[in-house]
């Protein structure tokens, strides 16, 4: 955020009082070719913002009362400080016409979005997700509102009202948009929550990424508002290797490589779906993932049934083909695991997964084993070691749970006989 300017003639109501009344504005540079002007009349002042563009000709625009003879108010009545933050705003929007960048009107939230979904598109993954909770959830209540003019109180309500809000269900395009029962038990309300700090982090960044650039001059609004506390998912779910085993064996053939996949490299769906040949490299026994969800490659080292496998998967194909193709030699689409991985789960009575914990059998086995969070990190793709040791930590060995064992004595207090079994009991 640009610096403050002062003035000592213009920065207090004091110094203010002490010039002359006159129809000429105090002039003060902010930058170049950007003045804020004082103008004094008999009963208070104005403050006037003044541009020059590329034609060298000079614009001008009222920003409000000076707080001369009434507080403050941010609003109407504006202190120096204030005065400049709005003469600011103006400038940059000016800026952006004059670059090519915008029309002369107020850089809204809608602009806001629009300018952080190009960069996205550029940078990261998952770009229809975020597209969909902008447009859902952001657009609908803050799209025309000029960035510089949201406060902390309307982002605090707003993200309040997306958790009170019943969650939307899959709707045909076209159809009235469909929604589940309001949330009323402890674990909707916690759904809730955690939905609606997902759409904040969106709005948070995308207001982040214009203010780095200059188009909103202060993050303050938004970096005040909180995102609900301890609403993070319950421990995730996982198979036990009997349980991997027994899904395999109920998966139809070609479904079944994608799933052995997953538990041997603990890729992600679009990830396998979209491997080549080629990308298995049986010298350094591993696969190579060249665009991951959070835009990086990365190389997955092979245990000997891994390299075992895809070696079977490979053999005797072209490099560039796809390694993983559907019965009729079609490609994988985004959602085609879904019905196959539920008829799968269900055969063998497995609830509450989905194809993604296949991802988190590959991580708990690793952490059961020792393995530190950052390799297991680097090998899943993790940004950093937050999400992993959120997801697995609890799972490694424990230096403290290994003292007590070693070093807690015996006390004798339970013998075999000592213990009556519960319907026992009268």
């Amino acid at each position: 955020m640009p610096r403050a300017i002062r003035d000592t003639r213009l920065d207090t109501r004091t110094a203010r009082e002490k010039l002359k009344p006159k129809r000429d504005p105090y002039w003060r540079a902010i930058d170049r070719g950007a003045h804020l002007g004082y103008r004094k009349g008999k009963t208070g002042g104005f403050w006037i913002a003044r541009y020059r563009g590329p034609d060298r000709k000079y614009s001008f625009r009222s920003l409000g009362m000076a707080d001369d003879a009434r507080e403050a108010d941010g609003a109407t009545v504006l202190d120096f400080f204030e005065a400049q933050d709005r003469a600011r705003q103006w400038f940059a929007e000016r800026g952006r016409k004059d670059n090519g960048l915008g029309s002369d009107g107020p850089y809204t939230v809608a602009d806001a979005m629009d300018d952080y979904l190009k960069w996205y598109k550029a940078h990261r993954k998952s770009l229809v997700d975020v597209t969909c909770r902008i447009n859902a959830f952001i657009l609908p209540t803050f799209g025309e509102i000029e960035a510089a003019k949201l406060t902390t109180r309307m982002i605090r309500e707003w993200h309040q009202s997306l958790a009170a809000a019943s969650a939307r269900k899959r709707t045909a395009p076209g159809q009235e948009q469909q929604y589940r029962e309001p949330p009323d038990d402890p674990e909707s309300v916690r759904r809730r929550r955690a939905s609606a700090n997902k759409v904040l982090t969106i709005l948070k960044a995308a207001l982040n990424h214009a203010y780095r650039d200059e188009k909103i001059l202060s993050d303050k609004a938004w970096r005040r508002v909180g995102p609900f506390h301890d609403v993070d998912a319950p421990r995730i779910r996982y198979l036990t290797g009997d349980e991997c085993i027994r899904l395999v064996h109920a998966c139809d053939p070609d479904f079944r490589r994608l799933v052995q996949a997953a538990l041997l490299t603990g890729c992600r769906y679009g990830e396998l779906t979209a491997l080549s040949c080629e990308d298995f490299n049986p010298d350094t026994g591993s696969i190579h993932i060249r665009t991951s969800k959070t835009g990086k490659s990365r190389d997955v080292p092979l245990n000997e049934e891994g390299l075992e496998f895809f070696s079977r998967v490979t053999a005797g194909r072209a490099g560039d083909e796809l390694a993983f193709l559907r019965g009729d030699g079609e490609p994988w689409g985004k959602s085609h695991q879904r019905r196959r991985f539920d008829a799968a789960a269900k055969a063998e009575k497995l609830k509450g997964v989905s194809f993604h914990i296949l991802r988190h059998c590959y991580g708990s086995a690793l952490a059961q084993q020792g393995v530190s969070m950052r390799v297991i990190a680097e090998v899943l793709g993790h940004a950093d070691t937050r999400i992993t040791e959120k997801h697995y930590s609890h799972l490694a060995p424990s230096y403290l749970a290994e003292t007590i064992r070693r070093k807690l004595p015996a006390l004798g207090i339970v013998a075999p006989d000592s213990v009556v079994p519960l319907q026992s009991r009268k």
